[in-house]
């Protein structure tokens, strides 16, 4: 018998879904998932909130992984959008850090931006990228949450629209449409100077 799986889909006793199986009926296995996981996961949650709400998001993320691991669709061949979704709905908790860290980092960026040094190349490299990570940190905090985790989980997270909606658990239109906004606002705040690809 030939079993034959796409790219990406193969299965095996390391599979993602398959550690959750067995998580299932042995706890200890779900360390594996930990140990793939936690640093993505964990870095996502930083570049959101900081990294002084970031461990408590991880770490709460993989314990509500954890306590639903018998409820997990072991037809997905990654937990990958499933532990992002989690994540998201913690982060969405935390809003308003995260929109008062935009704030602060646009006005950090835009303040920066003033005063001199001899090294009138350099110095206008680094304002440039300051005035458009102002500008960006701005732009982001404007968005709307759900708008924003739909994009923060493409560009920051590396997932696509499909396993962005199934983190956030919205239909793929629904994501499709979140991305296309917002990426419609990071061009308005950046200008022409940046290309965002569809």
């Amino acid at each position: 018998m030939v079993v034959v799986t796409q790219p990406g889909t193969a299965r095996g006793p390391d599979a993602d879904a398959d550690l959750v199986e067995q998580a299932k009926r042995t706890p200890e296995r779900f360390t594996a998932v930990f140990d793939r996981h936690y640093r993505q996961i964990y870095a996502y949650a930083a570049r959101r909130l900081g990294p002084d709400l970031a461990e408590d998001v991880a770490s709460e993320t993989f314990l509500i992984a954890f306590d639903r691991r018998g409820s997990y669709d072991s037809a997905r061949a990654e937990v990958r959008p499933w532990l992002y979704g989690i994540a998201s709905n913690l982060i969405a908790r935390h809003a308003r850090a995260e929109t008062r860290r935009y704030k602060a980092l646009a006005r950090a960026f835009g303040a920066e931006g003033e005063g001199g040094d001899d090294h009138a190349e350099d110095v206008a490299v680094r304002l440039d990228a300051m005035a458009v990570r102002g500008r960006l940190a701005e732009a982001l905090r404007r968005l709307p949450e759900p708008v924003r985790a739909v994009l923060l989980l493409v560009a920051w997270a590396g997932l696509n629209q499909q396993e962005a909606a199934a983190a956030l658990d919205i239909p793929a239109g629904t994501a499709r449409s979140r991305l296309h906004r917002a990426r419609q606002e990071m061009r308005q705040a950046l200008g022409a100077e940046i290309e965002v690809s569809e």
